[in-house]
């Protein structure tokens, strides 16, 4: 998968869980949770379906490396 298809994954799946947000809102370098709002259980439940859709696995411990959209970009491409 390259980063384009893995940004569209995550875009998707984050239309799932937030509707109202629209992909060209999501900031690639600020902490999503923070920038679109989301709550800890918006933001888990965006990590699982990413997760599932990539086959990457994402740890607790590793949450706060994929806060931001390019990092989360970056980490599921080493994990591919």
């Amino acid at each position: 998968m390259d980063s384009d298809a893995v940004k569209a994954v995550i875009l998707k799946e984050l239309s799932n869980i937030a509707p109202e947000i629209e992909s060209d809102e999501v900031p690639a370098d600020q902490d999503m949770r923070e920038a679109l709002e989301l709550d800890s259980m918006d933001f888990l439940n965006l990590i699982i379906a990413v997760s599932k859709r990539t086959g990457v696995a994402i740890p607790e411990a590793d949450y706060a490396k994929v806060l931001t959209l390019d990092a989360m970009i970056a980490y599921l491409m080493r994990g591919d």
